[in-house]
């Protein structure tokens, strides 16, 4: 078994249990929460995380992956107080998501950011003595930038020093996944610790079947979608969960599984949270009560359930 850095320590992989791989307790845009704390409501945030994290723990779920990395905002003092209130284990991201700074596009190197990553996964974050287990990466419809490249193959020399896995965000409709595998395979990277995420915002599954005979996770890890702010923006949850059952019917259970990308806040003003939290009032625990019983409903037995959510999370970070 592997060792998963956790915000309160170092767990077995075995001990990680029923997992959301790809969420985030609050997003927000770097260094918002520091510069300009009166633009959010950081006690409205610690709440929410609180509530939501107790709520899944009664619920089943036993460990979290936050995937919010610096420039989305990452708030390690409000995750922190988060987190080591709670019962659930929270595994925190190193890396960047899309909006990287210009500054690092323009004047890193890979090397030298991949030595960021792992003193991030090493040593610990902004300071403090938190590790990150897993490094986040993203690249967006446009494909893989140069930025994006950067990013991608700092993280690949991250993950094969380290061992930790690699999360992506990715654009499933026009296959991106594809192109960060090309990346992270020139790279030597171990596909089967890689985990391609959105990956059901599309129904492709010649895609999604390709991506998991190449060792991937397939991160189906938008719900409940369908639907914000009144308007459609791509599969529903029902459509969702039966690109699941389909890859299920395939003999693809061991390498999917389930989770939201939910922002639990954006730590913002609490008129603007209230009406983006009614859009999915259940929160992390929509799969739990909405969708797992739909796919019983849909005769996928509870040991697959069991694989999806449990063994796939945990044979990530072991590298099966």
């Amino acid at each position: 078994m592997a060792k998963v850095n956790t915000v309160k320590g170092v767990i077995d992989s075995g001990d990680m249990g029923f997992t959301l791989m790809h969420e985030h307790l609050a997003n927000s845009s770097a260094g918002l929460p520091q510069v300009f704390p009166e633009l959010m409501d950081s006690s409205l945030a610690r709440d929410a995380g609180t509530r939501a994290l107790d709520e899944a723990y009664s619920e089943g779920i036993r460990s979290y992956v936050d995937v919010t990395t610096m420039d989305l905002g990452r708030d390690m003092s409000l995750i922190a107080s988060i987190a080591e209130s709670s019962k659930v284990n929270v595994i925190l991201a190193t890396g960047l998501w899309l909006d990287i700074p210009r500054a690092i596009i323009n004047g890193v190197a890979v090397d030298q950011l991949a030595e960021s990553f792992i003193k991030e996964i090493e040593i610990g974050i902004e300071g403090t003595s938190i590790k990150a287990g897993i490094i986040k990466v993203a690249t967006s419809e446009e494909g893989v930038t140069a930025g994006n490249e950067l990013v991608l193959r700092a993280a690949s020399r991250a993950a094969i020093r380290t061992g930790v896995p690699i999360s992506t965000h990715t654009a499933a409709i026009e296959r991106v996944g594809n192109d960060q595998v090309k990346i992270f395979e020139d790279e030597g990277v171990d596909l089967t610790k890689v985990y391609i995420g959105h990956s059901n915002d599309t129904d492709d599954l010649d895609y999604l079947v390709g991506l998991a005979e190449k060792g991937c996770v397939v991160g189906l890890d938008r719900y409940p979608g369908g639907f914000r702010g009144g308007f459609r923006v791509g599969l529903d949850w029902e459509e969702r969960t039966l690109v699941a059952t389909k890859l299920i019917e395939r003999g693809y259970q061991n390498k999917i599984t389930l989770s939201h990308d939910f922002p639990i806040t954006f730590m913002r003003l609490p008129d603007q949270e209230l009406a983006r939290q009614q859009q999915n009032p259940d929160g992390i625990c929509f799969i739990n009560r909405i969708v797992l019983p739909r796919l019983r409903q849909l005769g996928v037995q509870d040991s697959v359930i069991e694989t999806m959510m449990v063994d796939v999370p945990r044979n990530l970070f072991d590298g099966v």
